[in-house]
């Protein structure tokens, strides 16, 4: 027990001394405003370099992470069908299958959904 107690123990202490290392290595010194402003043509630029966020693009992509998840969560599903008891299957199955479809009505509900305003 106190080889895994050690053993943990200086992988953690070598693990934040990398950190602190790489955290003084990687420092920039000299912060200079030609450097860290966008090149265009050697002259200053005309528009932010920074483009608006769509926070619907981001919902979108939030739900659709959310989908891929549920994917794999399914996937696994009747496989673990023959290995256990069908009444606690079906069970398992319908409750968690219920909880995406009220998800599911709940977002097509909000318009979540929809790709055009």
């Amino acid at each position: 027990m106190t080889m895994i107690a050690a053993t943990a123990t200086a992988a953690i202490a070598l693990s934040t001394a990398m950190m602190i290392v790489a955290t003084f290595i990687s420092k920039k010194m000299n912060e200079d405003r030609e450097k860290s402003s966008p090149f265009e043509c050697g002259f200053d630029p005309k528009n932010s370099a920074r483009l608006p966020f769509s926070s619907r693009f981001f919902l979108i992509a939030v739900i659709f992470m959310i989908f891929d998840v549920e994917i794999a969560l399914l996937l696994p599903m009747p496989i673990t069908m023959m290995t256990s008891n069908m009444k606690a299957w079906m069970t398992i199955s319908s409750l968690f299958l219920m909880i995406l479809i009220i998800g599911l009505y709940h977002e097509w509900n909000q318009g979540s959904l929809e790709w055009s305003n």
